[in-house]
């Protein structure tokens, strides 16, 4: 007769208890299964295999229970050391410069602590009169090399994405295009910018977008949004729509970067382009 308590698990629950972290006794093989119960034989070599398993499943147990305290929650290191450079404060005039003393003025810029991090100042590319201004959000480790925005995969795709609707960063006067990020310095590893210093980095944007005089600006990535239209709406919110900076039209879409991971959305930022570019032509 079988015993009414014993519950008999088939091999897809007790992988699913394992993965639970239910521990689950099971006989080593059949023919202890097999073995009657009522057998004075049979429950000696049960009855002392019992005690052994159960300090098996307390060992384990205990470090457990006392990991998370250890578990660092210091922010990481290289965030930390900013606060402790000394800045100097945004050149005086930001607003006035032409085009060289502005991009000789951020390469050298120390008003934050971003400046520790760089190789290069990223500034800008292309044509200094185009029509189009792309915006991306703050520099990575590729453009810091570089020494220019989207650089790497993401500039690729940036390219073929311009190309789409006709345009080039290498081009000049009609097909042509500008291009900057919200901040000139990169920052640590694949942290994102703080409000502080997007705000700090904001004039240097500002006077390129009054140099360039543009008839569209196209924000890419949601600290983009965050820096020129001062919004922390989400950025799917914002799409579909024209807004505007210094009273020029402006376009809201994905950045390269979050594409490349979600590449189901490129339909959407082609549908963005194709806003930007009815808004430009009317």
């Amino acid at each position: 007769m079988s015993d009414p308590t014993r519950f008999d698990l088939d091999d897809r629950q007790r992988a699913m208890l394992a993965e639970m972290g239910v521990r689950v006794w099971w006989p080593s093989s059949p023919a202890e299964s097999a073995i009657a119960p009522d057998a004075p034989a049979a429950r000696a070599p049960l009855a002392a295999a019992a005690p052994a398993a159960v300090p098996a499943a307390v060992p384990p147990a205990a470090p457990s229970v006392a990991q998370p305290p250890a578990r660092p929650v210091a922010p990481p290191p290289a965030r930390v050391a900013s606060p402790a450079l000394t800045v100097k404060p945004l050149a005086d005039g930001v607003d006035r410069m032409d085009w060289a003393a502005l991009q000789q003025t951020a390469a050298a810029c120390e008003a934050c602590g971003l400046c520790a991090q760089r190789k290069n100042s990223v500034f800008g590319v292309g044509d200094v009169q185009a029509d189009w201004l792309v915006v991306g959000e703050a520099p990575n480790e590729e453009d810091d090399l570089a020494g220019e925005p989207f650089a790497g995969q993401a500039g690729q795709l940036l390219d073929n994405m311009l190309k789409a609707v006709g345009l080039s960063r290498k081009a000049q006067g009609e097909g042509g295009v500008y291009i900057a990020n919200v901040t000139k310095c990169r920052t640590p590893g694949t942290q994102n910018p703080s409000p502080e210093e997007l705000a700090t980095c904001a004039p240097y944007l500002a006077r390129q977008v009054a140099l360039v005089q543009p008839k569209i600006i196209l924000l890419m990535g949601r600290f983009a949004v965050q820096s020129v239209l001062q919004s922390t709406e989400p950025l799917g919110k914002l799409r579909g729509q024209v807004h505007t900076h210094q009273g020029v039209p402006v376009v809201v879409t994905y950045h390269p970067s979050y594409l490349l991971r979600n590449p189901a959305d490129k339909a959407k930022a082609w549908a963005d382009l194709v806003l930007a570019l009815k808004t430009v032509q009317s």
